[in-house]
This record gives C-alpha cells, sequence and structure tokens, in this order.
C-alpha cells in the first residue's frame, strides 16, 4: 500500500499548473490523509467561523500524478475504504453562506444569521454525538465531499463543482462505489479532500460533519473512454452527477448523462431510456448551497 499525506502546504483549487505531490501505479491500494474543510482550525464551540475562512475552505491532498492517465481517457476511483484521522468533528454556521440565508449570489436585505459551531465527538459505537445536544447523534456514514481531476485550463475554487467532479458533496462517493472522472490532462492530476462523516441531503447548512479522514482507493485508467460528468457505479445502481445553476440545469445534465451511459453502454433507444427515467429515475441533491449546486440522478442496475 502506498500512503500519502500533506502536512500543511495545502492547495484550495483544482489546476494542472500546481506540481503533483507524487505519482502513483494504477491498481495499487493507496492511502490518502485528507484534512477537514477548514485545515482544523474550528475546534471549538467558541470558535469564530469567519475569523477562519478568509475565502478558503476545501483544503486538497493532492495534485496526484496517475502513472498511463492521458486526455481522454476516464479515470475509475475504487473507494475500499474511508476511516476517520482523528476523534472528532465539526458542524458551523458560516456568515452568509448555506442554503436558507443570503448569499453573494442571493442577495437580500435580511441581516445574516449568527454564526454557531457544533463540536461532534467520537463514540465507542462508532457514532458521533454533539456535546451541547444530546439529541443530535449521529452514525458514521462517511464519504468525501471534494474528488476531482484537473480541468484542462482554468483553476478552479475548491469550493465548486464541476464537470470533472470537485466540490459535490454528494453521499455515493463513499466505500463500496466507484467513481468515473474525466481525464482531461495528462497524468489526471487527481485531488481530494472534504472529509464528511454524516451529511443530509443538500448539506443545507454549508457544512456536514466534518472530519479529517483517511481515504483508500484504487485507480484504474480506462483508455480512450471519453465521459463529459463524473459517473458512480455499484452492484445496484448506475448514477450521474450534473453540477449548474439553477439547480434545474443540474438535474437535467445528471438526467442527460444517464440517459447516454443506458445508450451508449446497456443497447437503449435514447427515447425509451428517457421514458424509463420518467418512470424509475431517482434524484437527490448533493449540494444546494455552493458555487454550483449539484444534484444526482440514478437509475437501478434492474431496470437496465
Amino acid at each position: 500500500m502506498i500512503e500519502i499525506r500533506q502536512d500543511g502546504n495545502f492547495t484550495y483549487v483544482f489546476s494542472k499548473y500546481i506540481d503533483p505531490i507524487c505519482k502513483v501505479p494504477q491498481d495499487e491500494e493507496i492511502l490518502i490523509h485528507t484534512q477537514d474543510f477548514a485545515e482544523g482550525k474550528i475546534n471549538s464551540v467558541d470558535s469564530v467561523p469567519s475569523d477562519f475562512m478568509k475565502g478558503y475552505l476545501n483544503p486538497q491532498t493532492g495534485p496526484i500524478y496517475i502513472e498511463g492517465a492521458e486526455p481522454g481517457d476516464t479515470l475509475a476511483v475504487e473507494i475500499i475504504d474511508i476511516q476517520p484521522d482523528r476523534d472528532w468533528a465539526v458542524s458551523c454556521n458560516i456568515k452568509e453562506f448555506g442554503g436558507l440565508v443570503a448569499t453573494n449570489a442571493t442577495h437580500l436585505l435580511n441581516k445574516p444569521l449568527e454564526e454557531k459551531v457544533w463540536i461532534y465527538r467520537l463514540q465507542e459505537d462508532g457514532t458521533f454525538k454533539c456535546d451541547t445536544n444530546p439529541k443530535m447523534h449521529y452514525p458514521w456514514e462517511p464519504f468525501m465531499g471534494t474528488i476531482a481531476t484537473a480541468p484542462e485550463y482554468e483553476a478552479l475554487s475548491a469550493l465548486t463543482p464541476f464537470n470533472q467532479g470537485g466540490n459535490m458533496d454528494c453521499h455515493d462517493t463513499c466505500p463500496g462505489n466507484t467513481l468515473y472522472l474525466p481525464v482531461a490532462v495528462e497524468g489526471a492530476m487527481f485531488y481530494t479532500g472534504d472529509c464528511h462523516a454524516k451529511q443530509g441531503d443538500g448539506e443545507l447548512i454549508g457544512t456536514a460533519l466534518e472530519i479529517a479522514g483517511k481515504l483508500t482507493v484504487k485507480f484504474h485508467v480506462i483508455k480512450n473512454k471519453k465521459i463529459n460528468w463524473p459517473r458512480i457505479e455499484n452492484k445496484d445502481y448506475i448514477m450521474v452527477v450534473g453540477s449548474a445553476r439553477p439547480m434545474e440545469d443540474a438535474a437535467r445534465i445528471a438526467y442527460t448523462e444517464l440517459v447516454h451511459w443506458m445508450v451508449d453502454e446497456y443497447g437503449w433507444d435514447e427515447l425509451d431510456a428517457y421514458d424509463a427515467l420518467g418512470q424509475v429515475g431517482e434524484m437527490y441533491v448533493g449540494n444546494m448551497c455552493d458555487t454550483n449546486y449539484s444534484l444526482v440522478a440514478k437509475v437501478q442496475k434492474k431496470y437496465l
């Protein structure tokens, strides 16, 4: 197993212009250490989130260069395991950030909600319990909030979900699933971070149970296979993530790409696939608070 740890000097963008921290082979287990969304700086109920943000969220471990990956390929990321890298998680209300408040993109006259921090402690049974409210007691259901390959030209904020992954905040980037990402640059230049111990659909308040995490993956490059948006697969489902604003455009991207997947790899007629998803398609919101919104369209394999 190859272990990757990036102590400090995190990047807050997805970019090909940053030197890779390492090169790794395909089909070997890789253990990646990640920090939480604020580099662990928000660590008590007395913390004031806005004092630490300074415009930077989601420190990334990376870029990691994947041997053999070239533009036009697809990077398959087999998510084997996610473990906590500390015994506490944090959630908070950040000024002018979240799903039910005014933001810089949704301008309103009302004053921001007060900032507040919740600390959750890892229990002996593997659950997380809030220090200040015992009703807030949740199971460990981890996934990676940010996971991406580098875009061809831009350097994008690590707060952004886009067509090569990014800050999608969808709970299916979790152990047991395989994530497929477009490759736009040599080596793919893989990034990940923003581990979540638990999160509801939409990441409503703007934070999940944020935690430093240890991600175990295997990379495999599918040569000369071009996809347009992130895909996720497990034994029961195929899924596509679409990210855009407004939210209905994200939904359209996700469902359109799911139709394409059914046509290209399962032999469906396009209109038949369209109608089938009208009857048995499923969808949920990954996030409703970031620079783009992310929606996940999915269909059970038994219908394919």
